[in-house]
């Protein structure tokens, strides 16, 4: 099985489906190609089934930071150690308090415990994750699946005001 050629911007490919197109962007795992007629689409990189019309040759520079949060994510996927994630101080002792237009129905709990929970949103979105990525579809499916995680990851951006610590907080499309 030969090497897969990896593109870099400027790169012109012809898509049996999209027709000819330019690589525009690169991300971890797929392309960001403008196609003459359907627009940008997402286009994972080991994508075999299109013509590479002009490669371009791709700029690879790794930074430390880059292979400190690979690493963080290989350790993450692997161990089983868990990771403490902390409440912001001023939230510690407090309570969050849903309050519908029936006072008599209003409800009450720990802001730790509701903490917790979005905690767990957000392992459990990590997991699915790694299972996407090591899964056998293909991938235009897998770079579908991580678009609809990352949006679900940028809805939950207005619980970041909890986290202790930016680099625990929920993290949408970076533009």
């Amino acid at each position: 099985m030969a090497e897969q050629q990896l593109l870099g911007i400027g790169s012109r490919v012809k898509h049996p489906a999209y027709g000819d197109g330019v690589v525009i962007r690169l991300h971890k795992v797929a392309y960001d190609v403008c196609f003459m007629v359907y627009g940008i689409k997402q286009v994972g990189k080991e994508y075999d089934k299109w013509e590479i019309i002009d490669a371009v040759p791709a700029e690879e520079g790794v930074s430390f930071n880059e292979i400190e949060k690979s690493l963080i994510k290989v350790l993450r996927n692997f161990s089983d150690l868990q990771e403490i994630t902390e409440l912001g101080n001023r939230w510690e002792g407090g309570k969050l308090i849903l309050e519908p237009g029936d006072p008599a129905k209003a409800k009450e709990m720990p802001i730790e415990s509701f903490f917790h929970k979005i905690v767990m949103v957000r392992d459990r979105l990590r997991v699915m994750e790694q299972r996407i990525n090591s899964s056998n579809l293909n991938d235009e499916e897998k770079v579908n699946l991580q678009q609809y995680i990352t949006r679900i990851y940028g809805s939950l951006t207005s619980f970041n005001v909890l986290f202790k610590y930016k680099e625990d907080q929920f993290r949408g499309t970076k533009s």
